[in-house]
């Protein structure tokens, strides 16, 4: 194939891509739940020069390596406008997350399977959701997938040492984004057993040249780790000392064995989270299944590599108490790749068709029978959405009803394939330029936190208890806080300290949510804030409770001030 013809195909995917991508983008603020905090450490990263040392409100973050905030914080840096950079990371990894399930599958199997992968994973939910989010999954996936494309080209169309050692390299700037970057090194776990038994996989002697990946992820790994251990033994820190082991062990090895949240069952990705954000993939799953069957019976090396490693990715993950759907993301270009060669055949069967158009015509009804419930039926709880959210009309749900549905009816079974794409295409373009817009200003807090400084005495010092980094974001004066999510390992510890500080002087207030109030704080006295992420909120002045303020602790008080803006 030419190269012309490949650069063709790469144009048209990036262009369908960005038609999925691009709506909304600059149109709203960092939303929680992740977006929020991530946007916060990386523009005062900017603003304070601070690079090494992820900090939150003043507090040390660390739940995660920083090559993610790294990444927000230089687009920040670029364009000056944190709405518009904070989104383009996980848009970027998007896009090189297509391109290289393109490129993979073309050289493993042809062209036309790789259009067939590639597009189906612009159609998938997971893609779309986490392309269009700033949270760390999306750019961790790319890493992955330049991993498994590195290894891949290897192991399945090699020898090619030059693009495994690059594949070991994305695997050490996956660890550095987020710790579980590693994955596709796993497929060396499936490798070796398989190459003697299996037609499609590589079979030469490399000798010591099969160190090449895992020393270079070790070489990416200490373009942040070195840096970082040298600066934290000469500051002679224990702040730092403690930041150091919490990342390398706490929020590693313990997050994975003994989970403090997130807890669902072993069954939990393969039940509820794969059958709906895999869409429209996991409805061919029992035509696929056969198929794949008869592939590994036919010794096909390529179906067999690919199906173990989403399996031992799946493994991994379950086996682990505490989950969220988005850890298994980097598993999806692996399943979209081994979709790409019956694809074609698959919409062929009016079955196959019938079962994806009712899927993809169930969204605009869906959205019509909530317009018509919302605007007809029980109007008192669009009135409640429109005080809590701003929803202020059932328009957008009756634009995706009225489009989406005319898209299905038009396109009918026999172009399933392209319903279900249109009708994805008028859901994220009405969010992006309707919804979104419409409930910015509630989902990201901003309202909020201008509410609670128009009603805080400017001359009083404020507080926030239990913040959420979404207030700090949008805050324009100085908050005291008592350190980042402790709620979850500390219990009250965080309220007792608040209450320490608030008695220390007259002119201090606290902002906290209702289930704080008792039994260290007044409630009659207490100036209802309104609702905000779906808590009740209050300011409080002292005194606080004498038995609350003896188990208090001055060190844990934090004073953040926000930072002068780029622009």
């Amino acid at each position: 194939m030419s190269t012309a013809v490949q650069r063709r195909d790469c144009l048209w995917l990036l262009l369908a891509a960005l038609l999925l991508l691009l709506p909304g983008l600059g149109l709203r603020d960092p939303w929680p739940a992740d977006e929020p905090r991530f946007a916060l450490i990386a523009r005062d990263m900017v603003l304070t020069g601070n690079w090494l040392f992820p900090m939150v409100g003043g507090d040390l973050y660390q739940d995660k390596p920083p090559l993610f905030f790294w990444t927000l914080g230089l687009f920040y840096w670029l364009t000056g406008n944190l709405k518009l950079a904070f989104l383009l990371p996980s848009l970027l990894a998007g896009l090189g997350t297509v391109l290289l399930t393109y490129d993979l599958a073309r050289r493993v199997w042809d062209r036309h399977i790789a259009l067939c992968a590639a597009f189906l994973l612009l159609c998938s939910l997971q893609w779309i959701i986490q392309a269009r989010a700033a949270q760390i999954d999306m750019l961790l996936a790319f890493w992955t997938t330049l991993g498994l494309y590195g290894l891949g080209r290897h192991l399945l169309t090699g020898p090619d040492w030059r693009a495994y050692t690059v594949g070991g390299f994305a695997c050490g700037l996956g660890i550095i984004t987020k710790g579980t970057g590693f994955l596709p090194m796993l497929l060396l776990l499936a490798y070796f057993p398989l190459r003697s038994r299996m037609a499609g996989l590589w079979r030469g002697e490399g000798g010591a040249r099969w160190a090449l990946a895992p020393a270079a992820m070790l070489v990416a790994i200490a373009l942040w780790f070195l840096p970082m251990v040298i600066a934290v033994e000469l500051s002679g820190d224990p702040a730092l000392h403690a930041y150091r082991d919490e990342l390398l062990f706490q929020q590693t090895v313990t997050r994975y064995s003994a989970s403090w949240a997130h807890h669902e069952p072993w069954y939990y990705f393969i039940l509820q989270v794969i059958p709906p954000l895999w869409l429209p993939g996991t409805l061919l799953l029992p035509w696929l299944a056969g198929r794949w069957v008869g592939a590994v019976r036919a010794a096909d090396g390529r179906v067999a590599l690919l199906l173990a490693w989403v399996a031992m990715v799946i493994v991994f993950f379950s086996a682990s108490p505490g989950k969220r759907g988005v850890y298994v993301l980097p598993a999806l270009p692996a399943f979209v790749l081994l979709t790409g060669p019956w694809l074609s055949e698959l919409l062929d069967s009016p079955r196959v068709r019938w079962t994806l158009w009712s899927v993809a015509a169930a969204i605009p009804l869906l959205a019509g029978l909530g317009a018509l419930y919302l605007g007809v039926l029980e109007p008192a709880r669009l009135a409640e959405l429109g005080e809590r959210y701003d929803v202020s009309s059932v328009a957008p749900l009756a634009c995706i009803a009225l489009a989406g549905g005319a898209v299905a009816l038009a396109l009918r079974p026999r172009r399933a394939q392209w319903a279900w794409a249109g009708v994805l295409g008028t859901l994220v373009w009405v969010a992006g330029f309707w919804i979104y817009p419409m409930i910015d200003g509630v989902r990201s807090g901003r309202d909020f936190v201008a509410h609670v400084e128009a009603t805080a005495d400017p001359g009083h010092d404020l507080g926030w208890v239990a913040y959420r980094e979404q207030y700090l974001l949008h805050a324009t004066r100085p908050v005291t806080n008592f350190g980042h999510r402790r709620v979850l390992r500390e219990g009250e510890q965080e309220t007792f300290d608040a209450a320490l500080w608030l008695n220390a002087a007259a002119n201090r207030r606290l902002v906290l949510e209702e289930g704080r109030l008792s039994p260290c704080f007044d409630a009659e006295q207490a100036l209802p804030l309104g609702h905000a992420n779906r808590r009740d909120w209050f300011l409080v002045g002292p005194p606080a409770a004498a038995d609350c303020v003896q188990q208090g602790e001055a060190a844990a008080v934090q004073f953040y001030r926000p930072p002068q803006q780029i622009h």
